[in-house]
């Protein structure tokens, strides 16, 4: 089903676009490939969320979560049947153990701020097919992933919502993850890879 409607898109695409030469036709199916395994992933989570009853707290974890992904990036499975089971196990489990999580104040402050010294550390952290190689770039992303795992630590001690207080730094820990250097060695993913090209004039 993916190979078809890949395919066809891209027949469209070319049919409409002759000018486009082959690089950016890879470009374009990779995209392709990442939305349709996007929007596969999402349906699947969503019908077991709304099974388990969790549809509410998943998407605000999912919110959350997303919020520091987006400028820290960070690993992607080389698999999508890996990516669906990593993702379903993240965006089910983790608004689970949210729900029936508790923890003090002087707890969520050390976990806060010992996640936010792995995202200062680690963030961003690139892929092979998409290698971040502008250090201002670099730089900006670095800011805004700490600025936001800081704001997150910080909410976590001042709301009063438990479940919503978890989330924050469940949400901030699991991309600590995404972006550590062991996890990369562990899915025998290359890191740092902007390192692999010679910058001119940045």
């Amino acid at each position: 089903m993916r190979d078809i409607i890949i395919n066809n898109s891209l027949n469209i695409i070319k049919k409409n676009n002759p000018d486009f030469d082959q690089e950016k036709i890879d470009k374009i199916e990779y995209g392709l490939v990442s939305i349709y395994l996007l929007i596969t992933k999402l349906i699947i989570i969503f019908i077991i969320a709304y099974i388990l009853g969790i549809i509410k707290e998943m998407l605000i974890f999912s919110i959350l979560y997303n919020l520091i992904r987006i400028p820290s990036f960070g690993l992607h499975a080389t698999k999508s049947w890996i990516c669906l089971i990593v993702s379903s196990l993240m965006f089910l489990g983790i608004p689970y153990v949210c729900l029936n999580l508790t923890m003090s104040i002087p707890t969520k402050l050390l976990f806060g701020t010992i996640i936010t010294i792995f995202i200062f550390k680690n963030s961003p952290a690139d892929t092979h097919k998409r290698p971040i190689v502008n250090p201002r770039r670099r730089k900006f992303f670095k800011i805004i992933s700490t600025t936001i795992s800081i704001v997150f630590a910080i909410l976590s001690v001042c709301i009063n919502n438990e479940f919503i207080s978890n989330c924050l730094l469940f949400s901030i820990a699991c991309q600590s993850l995404f972006i550590s250097p062991t996890v990369y060695r562990i899915f025998k993913l290359p890191y740092n890879n902007y390192k692999n090209y010679i910058l001119e004039n940045y």
